[in-house]
């Protein structure tokens, strides 16, 4: 990891850590899980809030202002718009996608559950993605909540990727390794 990415989660890590407890000790898991769901859908969506965020150009107050509204507008729990607010006063918005992805690992490991980063050639189907969740559920023992993205260079096959495992049953990669065999052969 680069040492700014290593700085950003390491921001992005205390921050999550004090809104996960503060929520936790407050029994609202459930609302903040929700809250960072929308987030995330707002940081994909929405272009001018990733400007927003990580422009150097905008000031901390209208930074704070901002993100008030849109803590307001989406109904964020007190605890996060705080948390928000607070990043926004210290200039750390800019980690804002890592503070999101920080409290959804938190609040999965909290539950018991674990994500599954799967890749595939075509989308999965619903019937495909429940099959492979309740088989890395038996391969885990915990429940998993999968994550899916297509990338067509895959020939065929899957790359999924669960905590530090990750199984790759893709006719890219045999084929890479049948590519290996052969220059060892000839």
């Amino acid at each position: 990891m680069s040492e700014p990415a290593s700085i950003s989660s390491g921001i992005a890590a205390r921050y999550a850590t004090a809104i996960f407890e503060i929520s936790k000790e407050g029994k609202s898991l459930k609302k903040l899980e929700e809250n960072i769901s929308d987030l995330d859908a707002a940081l994909a969506d929405s272009a001018d809030l990733r400007d927003l965020i990580s422009s150097p150009v905008v000031s901390r107050a209208d930074q704070g202002a901002a993100i008030a509204a849109i803590g307001k507008q989406m109904g964020l729990e007190s605890v996060l718009q705080n948390g928000l607010g607070l990043m926004a006063e210290k200039r750390r918005l800019f980690v804002l996608p890592q503070l999101v992805a920080q409290l959804q690992a938190m609040i999965a490991e909290d539950k018991g559950e674990m994500t599954a980063d799967v890749t595939s050639a075509k989308a999965l189907t619903k019937a495909q993605s429940d099959k492979l969740a309740k088989t890395l559920k038996t391969r885990m023992g915990k429940s998993i909540k999968i994550n899916a993205t297509v990338d067509e260079s895959l020939i065929g096959g899957l790359v999924v990727k669960v905590g530090s495992k990750m199984i790759d049953t893709s006719i890219r990669s045999r084929l890479n390794s049948l590519q290996n065999a052969m220059k060892e052969v000839g």
